[in-house]
């Protein structure tokens, strides 16, 4: 008997939208059931085909064929701002066929920041209490790379809202850690089309199901929790946390916050406290996550390259008591007026400002006048040198952009790496 998902899709006529790693996937779970169906591949770049069965359209033209298919696979990180979605088409994604159809129980998180962290640690919670659970999702695992092997298990699942945009099921729990303004160029409606996107998290859940949001944000101008048909719980980030949860690698009010959030989802799901204390006594941290990548000169620096939001930065500040910021990347247009405010309020010495909004910040506090020693640099690399020259002996420098990295890198993942080498070859 064929799987649910591709006695779905077998009479469909299938297109595959964006064949990088989720879509390679996508492609062989289907092709593994269907090994000479035709299946229609699309990218914006040339890929090679995988076999005569399959067809594709690349280049500028690879979003105006929609029309001609029954079901469309999309990749998270093809932005449908612009594109007019024909009637006729079911545009869908990996996470809405394995909501629907997938044999198991599922832990779903979500938010601007926290996501990695929180998901993790559900999973590590669940793990240590004996629970047989599953990690995948948005941190590059591909949900149908796991889906045979989820019988009977608890899969917990990053969501983020590229993912969640096109999804018309929800988790049995759904977690919400925040909602600040991100990825706005990405939707239709702006900061209202990723505000829908996120809650679809919980749109679709029931009377048994959970919802966990951040209490302490409130998401009364997003949603109505009364209308909700699940069990909400708001978390707040003064709650106690029934257990030990000292680690290093979690320091500070928000990661304090994942933990309750986190503990929160995973007891829903059989997660005990003891579980959940010693989940946190082996959390090792995550890469680019307020990630420590040593002392060097006498200077500790930091690699936060994922808050891409000047709050994740503010958070990420407080809690190490950094004096060297290095800051800058991507203009999505976003209004940096308070941010600067909170740059100038916080103790701070030395900001470095990277191409593009790092230099754009430090012109708007050069004209508003500061005490604080301002630089631009060109480039991460200069960044780093200035950070050496000018951080003293004893304190912190944090690499934490505020904005993304793809002026400049691939991704914040390449970005982070090549700080990291530039801090160790010149700690030398």
């Amino acid at each position: 008997m064929l799987p649910k998902i591709i006695e779905f899709l077998k009479d469909k006529k299938i297109l595959i939208l964006g064949f990088g790693r989720e879509g390679k996937s996508s492609f062989s779970y289907i092709r593994k059931y269907l090994p000479k169906k035709e299946i229609t591949v699309a990218d914006g770049k040339e890929q090679a085909l995988p076999d005569r069965f399959t067809k594709g359209i690349f280049g500028e033209e690879y979003l105006s064929h929609l029309g001609e298919f029954d079901i469309v696979l999309k990749s998270p990180g093809i932005p449908f701002r612009d594109v007019e979605i024909p009637e006729n088409v079911l545009i869908t994604c990996q996470l809405d066929l394995f909501l629907k159809y997938a044999p198991c129980k599922k832990l779903g998180v979500t938010g601007s920041k926290g996501k990695t962290t929180t998901s993790t640690l559900c999973y590590k919670m669940l793990e240590k209490s004996g629970v047989d659970a599953v990690l995948m999702g948005n941190m590059g695992l591909p949900v149908l790379d796991y889906i045979e092997d989820v019988e009977g298990k608890i899969a917990v699942i990053e969501m983020s809202s590229h993912q969640l945009e096109f999804t018309r099921s929800s988790p049995d729990v759904a977690v919400i850690t925040n909602i600040y303004e991100e990825h706005l160029e990405h939707y239709k409606g702006g900061m209202a089309g990723y505000v829908g996107a996120k809650l679809n998290i919980v749109k679709h859940q029931n009377e048994c199901d959970t919802f966990v949001y951040n209490g302490t944000q409130g998401l009364s101008e997003y949603i109505d929790v009364n209308l909700i048909k699940s069990n909400v719980i708001a978390v707040k980030e003064d709650g106690k946390i029934p257990f030990n949860a000292e680690n290093p690698h979690l320091i500070g009010v928000h990661n304090r916050h994942d933990i309750l959030l986190a503990f929160t989802a995973a007891s829903a799901l059989g997660a005990t406290k003891t579980g959940a204390e010693k989940a946190i006594a082996d959390f090792e941290g995550i890469e680019h996550r307020m990630e420590c990548v040593g002392t060097f000169k006498g200077i500790t620096f930091y690699n936060d390259c994922i808050a891409t939001i000047p709050h994740a930065v503010m958070c990420a500040v407080s809690a190490l008591g950094a004096k060297t910021l290095i800051f800058g990347g991507m203009d999505r247009g976003i209004d940096y007026t308070e941010f600067a405010r909170d740059l100038e309020n916080s103790p701070l010495m030395n900001l470095i400002g990277t191409k593009t909004t790092g230099h754009k910040i430090i012109d708007m506090m050069q004209k508003n006048g500061t005490e604080k020693k301002l630089f631009k640099a060109e480039n991460i690399e200069e960044a780093v040198k200035l950070a050496y020259e000018n951080t003293c002996k004893g304190e912190i420098c944090i690499l934490s952009p505020a904005a993304p990295s793809y002026n400049e890198y691939k991704n914040f993942e390449e970005k982070g790496r090549f700080y990291k080498a530039c801090v160790r070859k010149y700690g030398e």
